[in-house]
């Protein structure tokens, strides 16, 4: 065997993906934060809010439709990690227009913690420089919720 041939077999191959069976016409828009406090009701698995941390990810499109959502991290009660690369390898993928993130808060207190402050300038900061905007951030709990973007902190 020869040096290309070894080379070839020893580097993984990289494949990119993204399946939508949703036709444009019939995504869900969102048209505030109501809207998408609504859809993340949906999204958290059945008595997920209330009992430990998730944070969901959801893509949208130029006309603010929905393209698809993931589960970036199950955590704690009272954390989960959060990786901005990860958040972005999937916006990348599903080659959003802007984002939404969103966590929940098993306590049901939706004000955000210093570390909700600074892990949501990291995403929209990294964002800026992908040319994928934060359009907001949602902390929910089952009884309400907090948009980052409605009290002016996006």
């Amino acid at each position: 065997m020869n040096e290309l041939e070894y080379l070839k077999g020893n580097v993984a191959e990289i494949e990119i993906s993204y399946k939508n069976n949703v036709k444009a016409s019939e995504r869900y828009r969102v048209r505030s934060s109501k809207d998408m406090y609504g859809l993340l009701m949906t999204l958290f698995n059945d008595g997920v809010i209330d009992h430990h941390e998730q944070m969901i990810l959801i893509c949208m499109d130029k006309a603010n439709k929905v393209l698809g959502y993931n589960i970036i991290s199950s955590g704690g009660v009272s954390g989960t990690v959060v990786d901005p690369k990860i958040i972005f390898q999937i916006a990348l993928k599903m080659n959003a227009s802007g984002i939404i993130i969103s966590h929940n808060h098993p306590s049901g207190v939706t004000t955000p913690s210093d570390a909700d402050i600074r892990i949501t300038r990291k995403i929209k900061d990294s964002g800026a420089m992908l040319e994928i905007p934060v359009l907001d951030h949602l902390i929910v709990t089952s009884e309400g919720y907090y948009s980052f973007a409605d009290e002016g902190m996006m």
